[in-house]
């Protein structure tokens, strides 16, 4: 049976120390599912201790980026085998943030991506359009692209995560309906088929991200192609990541 994924964000928001106390308390909130997945991905500063925390608990680790080289001159950057010795089974690659504010192309994200995977560690992949773009009917192009070269020649498709969030609802507090968000899920599914094959393509987890909240996430997650969702903000507080975790669909 395919689980969904709930995924937590924490982007550049807590400590080491508020990341421990933080996980602490989430691990006492979480139980195990059974048909659910929980992940967190903290800072690259908090992985080490937070890993202590979850270890052995329903929560896994997932790290927010990821340089496409194993080692070398590249100040600032950390590896996959750097992420993969704190336990990390999960890195967000491509994410819009990364995109947009550092550059990072669709050529540089397949690198992550294959790369990550070639490491043993599950990519998710982050794609969607900004808002001018969903505006001037490009969304489903954007899209494609962002998809296809992604993943051009990338082996291991029973490893691959793929997250759909739309540039226009990443903090903004605006969301995509839901029927919004599965359009574009459903397009997704139908180029993965294409990419790869059919009946694996249904296996392969799709997730939406963009304000995703304790009073949306029932109806997010009652829509066909939904597999789980990429939180940001509402990661950040016990309660309300609770909530959106104990979803009811």
């Amino acid at each position: 049976m395919k689980k969904s994924l709930i995924a937590g964000n924490w982007k550049m928001y807590k400590t080491p120390k508020e990341s421990v106390e933080f996980a602490k308390e989430l691990v006492k909130n979480t139980g195990f599912h059974d048909d659910r997945d929980i992940l967190i991905c903290p800072p690259f500063t908090s992985l080490l201790q937070v890993s202590e925390v979850v270890s052995g608990t329903a929560l896994k680790l997932g790290a927010q980026n990821v340089c496409f080289e194993d080692e070398g001159a590249f100040t600032g950057e950390i590896s996959t085998g750097m992420l993969k010795e704190t336990g990390v089974e999960y890195i967000i690659c491509g994410h819009s943030e990364r995109r947009n504010i550092f550059g990072e192309t669709n050529f540089v994200v397949n690198k992550k991506v294959r790369k990550t995977a070639e490491a043993g560690i599950n990519p998710i992949l982050c794609v969607g359009e900004k808002l001018e773009e969903r505006e001037s009917g490009k969304a489903f192009e954007v899209i494609s692209s962002q998809v296809r070269e992604s993943l051009e020649g990338f082996k291991q498709p029973e490893m691959i995560v793929v997250a759909y969030e739309p540039v226009w609802a990443i903090g903004t507090g605006k969301t995509a309906t839901p029927e919004q968000a599965e359009e574009v899920h459903a397009f997704i599914r139908n180029l993965l088929a294409e990419l790869f094959d059919k009946n694996l393509s249904e296996s392969i987890i799709i997730l939406y991200g963009g304000s995703v909240k304790p009073d949306n996430i029932d109806s997010i997650m009652l829509q066909k192609n939904i597999d789980g969702v990429l939180v940001g903000g509402a990661s950040l507080k016990v309660d309300s990541f609770t909530r959106i975790i104990d979803y009811k669909a």
